[in-house]
């Protein structure tokens, strides 16, 4: 693979005595895919000396003007053209929680700021904008702003080296539905799969939410037995599958894992 170079530019916590503070429960991640149409296979190379430090450079062969997809569901926020420097041309997705995802050096825009997409939606064309030598995507995860090692289903990159990556991205529908039954009382949606997560709102009885994905996280007793399933209906936002009516005794067939 030819070598890019891409150039870019503890917190203390007090404890009073005899007084316990739980951790905040980590807020969740988005089930982050590979970002290029479902089926298709890309080199992905890692390197100590890439800017950031655990960004992924991706190729293939004639690979100028591949389409560029989301990796997870989100808003995108920046559509940027830096003209011959750093990134060049440029989208980035926020997907709540504090993740980001970059994609650099860009050929072209598809989408907009302010824009809502989902898996396997085009947001753009692999190009050679910016600080690159040569037509690859340049692809970054961030927490908080901050860049963080890359996972695709869950799954750990390869650092350090190169690794040929076949996506998932879009393959299916990856959407059910459901009914919120909560006997009158609005449900509580999470920031996360779990009473101890952060609510972020409430869901009105007798709502029909989409479920993009399920996860298991705390057990919860509702309308429909116990559970540990939960829903999640847009990003950053989870409710208990306990409460929901989705016509399955568990999981929904074909609804992808968070």
């Amino acid at each position: 693979m030819r070598k890019r170079l891409l150039t870019l530019a503890a917190a203390a916590g007090l404890l009073a005595a005899s007084v316990v503070v739980p951790a905040a429960p980590a807020m969740a991640a988005p089930t982050f895919k590979v970002p290029f149409k479902c089926g298709q296979a890309w080199s992905g190379q890692t390197r100590t000396n890439h800017s950031p430090a655990y960004s992924i450079d991706f190729n293939r062969t004639d690979d100028l003007g591949d389409p560029v997809v989301a990796s997870a569901p989100g808003t995108v926020d920046r559509v940027t053209d830096l003209g011959g420097t750093s990134y060049g041309k440029y989208v980035r997705i926020n997907h709540g929680n504090g993740y980001t995802t970059y994609y650099a050096h860009l050929n072209g825009f598809n989408v907009s700021v302010g824009q809502s997409v989902g898996y396997g939606r085009v947001i753009g064309y692999v190009g050679s904008t910016g600080g690159s030598t040569g037509p690859h995507l340049h692809y970054e995860q961030r927490l908080n702003g901050n860049d963080i090692q890359i996972r695709f289903n869950g799954a750990l990159a390869l650092y350090w080296g190169t690794k040929t990556y076949t996506s998932d991205n879009g393959c299916s529908s990856g959407a059910g539905s459901g009914t919120v039954n909560t006997s009158g009382t609005a449900l509580t949606v999470r920031s996360g799969p779990g009473t101890g997560y952060t609510a972020v709102g409430t869901v009105a009885d007798g709502t029909r939410v989409t479920i993009y994905c399920q996860t298991t996280g705390t057990s919860v007793t509702g309308t429909y037995g116990t559970s540990s399933i939960w829903d999640r209906i847009g990003s950053g936002r989870y409710i208990a599958d306990a409460y929901v009516h989705t016509g399955y005794d568990g999981f929904i067939p074909n609804v992808p894992r968070c």
